[in-house]
């Protein structure tokens, strides 16, 4: 999948090696070890003016290759508990049709290249393409390195269930609005 905007030229592949080359380490880091605790080899590759746009496109861009490759029939739901030293945080994934965020991570201790903000602007890309429902709540830890880490393992962890295949639909209405 490829998207090229005036401020980022991103290209996402999932199941392909090559691993990950934003040109941002602590993204490469935490997209490294999503896909890593997904179940799926991925290959990234960027350039971009600002990371802010880096983040949130290649968000949009993971969300619309993973939608891409949805069997028909999929598991909707996954969900972490994903501890990481200091940190413990949970993360729940439902692939509904219904965009939305909910990020609740405060680390107390700041660490250069780690930032709430650039991952809220990574999920909010994601669920908005994958159109997906994302929990993200910390529960312990004061490491911004720790916290984001753990947020994003388990985050992979979640997509790789709820990405599967399934033997059924999962929805009382009978659809989903995907």
């Amino acid at each position: 999948m490829r998207r090229e905007t005036r401020e980022t030229r991103i290209e996402v592949e999932l199941d392909a090696g090559g691993g990950v080359k934003t040109g941002d380490a602590v993204f490469d880091h935490m997209l490294t070890a999503m896909s890593f605790y997904m179940g799926r080899e991925i290959r990234v590759s960027a350039a971009y003016d600002l990371r802010h746009h880096l983040w949130e496109d290649t968000g949009i861009t993971l969300g619309e290759e993973l939608r891409s490759k949805l069997p028909e029939r999929f598991a909707r739901f996954g969900s972490s508990v994903m501890p990481m030293d200091d940190a413990l945080v949970i993360v729940a994934v439902d692939i509904s049709g219904r965009p939305y965020v909910n990020l609740e991570v405060s680390p107390a201790e700041s660490e250069e290249g780690f930032s709430t903000a650039l991952f809220r602007e990574f999920l909010w890309g994601l669920a908005r393409s994958l159109r997906a429902t994302i929990h993200v709540k910390q529960l312990a830890g004061t490491n911004a390195h720790h916290i984001i880490e753990a947020a994003f393992k388990g985050l992979g962890v979640a997509l790789g269930e709820a990405v599967m295949e399934g033997k059924e639909l999962k929805s009382t209405k009978g659809l989903l609005e995907v």
